[in-house]
């Protein structure tokens, strides 16, 4: 009988400190997603009021009659007094790299859609949603899980702090 109830206190300590550790573990990760803030959450608004906007290649910086990819991204930043480059490669160098895994509302996503080079950029909008222009939707959001999007994504970058 005492052998039995030491056993079972054994048995409990052993799995209150396992589920501490797992707690404390996967409980505090460095690297996990940060939440949407007041500034990228003004930043999804805003570009969504330009939905169905048409795209043009090259569209001139500043204007909002038409964009391209990073004509857009440039444009929706430039409103938040942050300064991007003009175009998506150049884009993709600007902030810190960020895994998929832990991608936030407001970061800027890359894609070769061309499959040589960086030639996409969108806004990560969350839950698997970005806002972008697209050739052939002007500006949309899209899902990212979609087959074409998983195939052509690069990286993420963010900008915000």
């Amino acid at each position: 009988m005492k052998n039995t109830k030491s056993f079972n206190n054994i048995m409990k300590l052993t799995l209150c400190a396992a589920i501490g550790i797992s707690a404390f573990a996967f409980g505090f990760s460095a690297n996990k997603a940060e939440a949407a803030t007041p500034e990228t959450l003004e930043l999804i608004s805003n570009g969504k009021d330009f939905i169905g906007t048409p795209y043009k290649y090259g569209a001139p910086a500043g204007v909002t009659y038409a964009f391209d990819c990073s004509s857009f991204t440039q444009y929706m930043f430039n409103g938040l007094d942050v300064d991007l480059p003009r175009s998506s490669s150049a884009q993709a160098k600007v902030g810190v790299k960020v895994p998929k895994t832990e991608l936030s509302v407001g970061d800027l996503v890359f894609f070769k859609t061309n499959g040589t080079s960086i030639s996409h950029v969108a806004i990560y909008a969350g839950s698997s949603k970005i806002l972008h222009s697209s050739s052939s939707k002007g500006v949309t959001i899209s899902n990212m899980d979609s087959a074409y999007w998983k195939k052509y994504y690069v990286t993420a970058r963010r900008v915000f702090n």
